[in-house]
C-alpha cells in the first residue's frame, strides 16, 4: 500500500531541485510540468522529466507528474514524454468531468500498450480546483479504475469562489469542499489528499492545518517546499501513544471475542467492533507496505 501523507510539488524544469527531491523522506514527489514551469520553458522541462522518470529508483518516494490539464495542447505533449515504466501515475488539474476522466485514461492505455509498460500501471489523482469539481466529486472518484485519489487545489479553488488573496480564516473558508471530497474518495475507495499550505514560514499555522485535515478524514497533504515535510509525516502518522494504545485494544478486544463477547469495557470506553477495526488501522498505518503505488 502506498503510504500517502506527504505529497511535493517539484518544478519540472529544475533538474538539481528533482535529484534533491528523490533523496527525501517523501511519500510522493510531484514533478510538476503545469504551474510550477512557465509556459515558455515546458518544451524544456519535458526532457528533464523524463530523464528522473528513467533514472533507476526504488521505494520512496514515489514518483508522480502534475500534466498540463485537459483540453490544453500541453497535456498531449506531456503524456507523450512521460508515460514510461519509471512513472507511478499523474496528477490531472482542473478536471471537472467524467468525460475528461476517461479521455485521459484513454491515452494512458494507449501509451502504455506502446510501450511496454504494464497496464494501468500509471494511476491518476485528481485535482479538485473547482465548484463544478467538488459538485462532481463523487462521480470523478470512480470515473476510472486509474483513480487513485483526490487532491483539493486549495488556492485554485479560493480563486474559482472567489476568496481574498489572504486567507481570513484557517481553513473555514474550505470547510465544506474539504469535507465533501473526503466523502467522494472514501466513498470510491480512493485517496484523499489535502491542498497546500502555502506560508512557509508558518510552521504553527501549518501543524494546525495538517492536524484539521486529518481529523477531517484526509489521509495525506500536498505541499510546496521540503521544509513542510516533517511536519505532515509527523501529522498524518499515529503516534507512539496512539498506537500502543490501540494494541492494547485489539489485545483485550481479541481476548473477549475468543469468549463470545461482542463488546468490552476499555480504559472506561465502550468498544465494539467499529473501534476495534480503527484500532487496527491505526497499528497498519504505523508500519504500510511500501511494495505497491497502487
Amino acid at each position: 500500500m502506498l503510504r500517502r501523507r506527504s505529497w511535493m510539488f517539484v518544478p519540472g524544469n529544475s533538474e538539481r531541485m528533482i535529484s534533491i527531491a528523490l533523496t527525501l523522506d517523501l511519500d510522493v514527489a510531484m514533478l510538476d510540468l503545469e504551474d510550477g514551469v512557465v509556459p515558455a520553458l515546458k518544451h524544456a522541462a519535458r526532457p528533464v522529466v523524463a530523464a528522473a522518470l528513467a533514472r533507476e529508483h526504488t521505494g520512496r518516494p514515489y514518483r508522480f507528474v502534475r500534466v498540463n490539464g485537459h483540453g490544453t495542447p500541453d497535456l498531449h505533449r506531456d503524456l507523450e514524454a512521460i508515460v514510461c515504466p519509471g512513472l507511478e501515475g499523474i496528477v490531472v488539474p482542473k478536471i471537472e468531468t467524467v468525460l475528461q476522466v476517461e479521455s485521459i485514461a484513454l491515452k494512458l492505455d494507449a501509451l502504455e500498450a506502446s510501450r511496454s509498460v504494464r497496464p494501468g500501471q500509471v494511476k491518476m489523482m485528481l485535482a479538485i480546483e473547482t465548484a463544478k469539481a467538488v459538485i462532481a466529486a463523487p462521480q470523478l472518484a470512480s470515473g476510472s479504475e486509474r483513480v487513485c485519489g483526490l487532491m483539493f487545489g486549495a488556492e485554485d479553488f479560493s480563486r474559482d469562489i472567489g476568496l481574498p488573496t489572504v486567507r481570513t480564516g484557517h481553513a473555514r473558508d474550505f470547510l465544506y469542499a474539504r469535507s465533501a471530497i473526503v466523502m467522494a474518495a472514501v466513498a470510491a475507495g480512493v485517496t484523499a489528499v489535502d491542498g497546500v499550505w502555502p506560508v512557509l514560514q508558518d510552521r504553527e499555522g501549518l501543524t494546525s492545518d495538517s492536524r484539521l485535515a486529518r481529523d477531517l478524514g484526509f489521509a495525506g497533504k500536498s505541499m510546496i517546499h521540503p521544509g513542510q515535510i516533517d511536519i505532515i509525516n509527523q501529522a498524518f502518522s499515529p503516534t507512539p501513544d496512539e498506537v500502543e494504545h490501540a494494541r492494547r485494544l485489539i489485545g483485550d478486544f481479541e481476548v473477549a471475542m475468543a469468549n463470545g463477547q461482542g463488546s468490552i469495557s476499555f480504559e472506561g470506553e465502550l468498544v465494539d467492533r467499529p473501534i476495534y477495526e480503527r484500532a487496527l488501522a491505526v497499528v497498519r498505518a504505523a508500519h504500510p507496505s511500501n511494495s505497491s503505488a497502487n
